[in-house]
């Protein structure tokens, strides 16, 4: 009897509850999932479809979601309206890779060390401090934009280089989850790098740090892709050409091309959209597994 329920349990245990290997069992999983990731995966292949459509598929009714006939003339355009620049279109793209990449640096340090002394550290208005970054997550961007632009005229920080960078160092999002992943690193592991005479500052980075990584990565993916997108800024603070961004650029020139064009114009519209959508594409490729952890961590919170 016990042989017999043995080999029963030895049986299930090999099949596993979740094999790494394809189960016949897990096909329910695939029959729901599937479709699922289809259906997600649509917008991104519309995108790429969409840049590749000549003026009489962008213009078709009813409208197509796959090219028939693909193209690079939307391409041609629009390179050939950027060789036409009085800027050099190199001295947009170099701002807004500095930009997007001092941006995503600073941001994940000032939101890790700021979470780290908001979950582990002791002081007055701790709490306070928090609550008032839990109540920031509830504007939106267009709801603060005059006390921004007052702030920052005041901070004499108009036409500089320096305001595509500080507005985006303060993530309520960014705080909020790295210290939710900070909370959950146990008290004595801290306490016991004290005890071996570990300062904060070697705790932060040899404790604290290493095992944040997936909400770092989730962090920086959401600080590249509202730096790299961000045309705001160099249309509202900025007046020196030289010191706008790409995606403001590219946003100029496809609105220019439709007023004198209109045809030529949704072209490169839809070529400049694929041309901005690619650095977040491959972002997340690279950092996915990292940005699941983190789903993982909050879903088990």
């Amino acid at each position: 009897m016990r042989t017999n329920w043995l080999g029963r349990f030895s049986g299930v245990h090999n099949r596993g509850i979740n094999p790494k290997g394809f189960h016949v069992s897990q096909l329910k999983f695939y029959v729901i999932l599937l479709p699922l990731a289809a259906l997600m995966l649509l917008p991104i292949i519309f995108i790429f479809s969409h840049a590749f459509k000549p003026p009489d598929e962008l213009f078709a009714y009813p409208p197509r979601f796959f090219v028939v006939n693909p193209t690079f003339k939307n391409f041609t355009d629009l390179f050939s309206k950027m060789s036409n620049s009085g800027v050099p279109v190199s001295r947009y793209l170099f701002n807004s890779i500095l930009i997007t990449v001092v941006t995503v640096a600073a941001s994940i340090v000032v939101s890790s060390t700021a979470a780290y002394a908001l979950s582990k550290k002791r002081f007055g208005l701790k709490k306070a401090l928090f609550a008032i970054n839990t109540i920031a997550l509830m504007f939106v961007p267009i709801a603060v934009t005059i006390p921004r632009f007052l702030i920052i005229n005041n901070l004499g920080l108009l036409d500089t280089f320096l305001v595509h960078i500080l507005p985006g160092l303060a993530m309520p999002v960014g705080l909020f989850l790295i210290k939710q992943f900070i909370d959950g690193i146990p008290d004595e592991v801290i306490e016991a790098a004290q005890i071996d005479g570990a300062s904060d500052i070697e705790i932060y980075w040899r404790i604290i740090l290493p095992m944040i990584r997936p909400a770092l990565a989730t962090i920086a993916i959401l600080t590249f892709q509202a730096a790299w997108n961000n045309a705001d800024i160099s249309s509202t603070y900025i007046n020196t050409e030289s010191l706008k961004t790409f995606a403001f650029y590219l946003g100029t020139l496809t609105a220019t091309s439709t007023g004198a064009n209109a045809v030529a114009g949704q072209g490169i519209a839809a070529a400049a959209s694929l041309i901005m959508f690619l650095p977040n594409l491959v972002i997340f490729i690279f950092l996915q597994s990292q940005v699941m952890s983190t789903m993982s961590h909050s879903g088990l919170k």
